[in-house]
């Protein structure tokens, strides 16, 4: 597979590796081991790039359009349909809040920024959940959801997380917008624009400010078993988790700590801590709701045509400036933010 045709998951490969060699977890280990593997042999299906999003007609329907399918414990997608949009819970944890996750991320698309689910245009939300044997992780194929159990050891079920869901149908919006390449600090931009709107799905349904929200990825999806508090933490890259067993959470907040590596498509989700944390610096610098300040900056930046598929990071940082700029004004406390933000990371001078 190309780089471009990999799965977008949010449990990183050097995660899994850990999990994969850890004799202190062995059906974690055996879990992780298959996970790795589907991540090189998981195909998306084929789908329609769009450059830019497209004009949304009076004649889309602007409300959620949800199906959750079960796979049973399968690796055959998509399973069977068990709820529709508008049928009651069905008792099914996993099934529910996949169910749940997906309307946050449709009413946050719409209500913050108008935009008709993730392609802007009504597409409907697909997932698929109890995919696998203990499967640990959860990805964005190209047209759905899936959702592994976790498992019992190292991670719980993957649809805990609503900034999980967040963040992979935010890799659709990705793909329908910049269409970022998968490919070192653009995939690094790919992963870090699914976390900061990740975090903001989360942050919109909770009606967290920048102050109160955690700035955590993944809170919840390990185990007590394991020394940790999340897969990923905006706020201070490379704190998330620190076990005896699994190893230090790597992410660099900084470019003094950029990481040169083939792996994991050039480093995408360890260097995505770089912007991660620029992210957060602005969003908490402005203040208030982060969806209506540093949000909007990243949501006028990545639909902006000045963002190419293979942007690195000083290329979308000053993007970001100009549209801060734009929006609040030159000078403003806003823009000043974004700028001060990116230089704090060491991105821009």
């Amino acid at each position: 597979m190309t780089p471009t045709d990999r799965v977008r998951s949010v449990v990183p490969p050097y995660l899994l590796r850990a999990v994969a060699d850890a004799d202190a977890f062995p059906r974690a280990a055996s879990a992780a081991r298959t996970a790795l593997a589907s991540l090189d042999t998981v195909q998306r299906p084929k789908h329609e790039h769009r450059a830019r999003p497209q004009g949304v007609s009076g004649t889309v329907d602007r409300s959620a359009q949800r199906t959750v399918s079960d796979a049973h414990g399968s690796t055959t997608l998509p399973g069977t349909p068990v709820r529709h949009e508008g049928d009651p819970d069905s008792g099914d944890a996993a099934v529910d809040e996949a169910y749940t996750g997906l309307g946050a991320t449709h009413a946050f698309w719409l209500e913050v920024f108008d935009r008709v689910s993730i392609d802007g245009a009504g597409l409907p939300l697909d997932a698929t959940v109890h995919y696998g044997q203990d499967y640990d992780n959860a990805y964005w194929d190209g047209s759905r959801m899936v959702f592994g159990d976790g498992d019992g050891e190292v991670f719980n079920r993957f649809t805990i997380a609503v900034d999980v869901i967040g963040h992979e149908l935010a890799h659709g919006v990705t793909q329908y917008t910049a269409d970022l390449t998968y490919q070192g600090q653009s995939g690094a931009l790919n992963e870090s624009i699914s976390d900061v709107f990740g975090s903001l799905v989360a942050q919109y349904a909770a009606r967290q400010t920048a102050e109160q929200a955690s700035w955590l990825i993944g809170e919840g999806l390990f185990t007590a078993a394991v020394h940790g508090v999340a897969l990923r933490s905006m706020r201070a890259p490379g704190t998330a988790y620190d076990d005896p067993v699994l190893g230090k959470d790597p992410q660099p907040a900084t470019m003094a700590g950029y990481v040169d590596t083939t792996e994991d498509s050039g480093g995408v989700h360890t260097n995505s801590g770089i912007p991660n944390h620029a992210f957060y610096l602005a969003a908490t610098a402005i203040g208030g709701n982060a969806w209506d300040g540093a949000g909007a900056v990243w949501w006028d930046a990545l639909s902006s045509d000045a963002v190419t598929a293979s942007i690195d990071f000083a290329g979308f940082a000053t993007v970001t400036v100009d549209a801060a700029a734009a929006r609040f004004g030159t000078g403003s406390s806003q823009h000043t933010a974004v700028q001060d933000a990116w230089r704090s990371v060491g991105v821009l001078d």
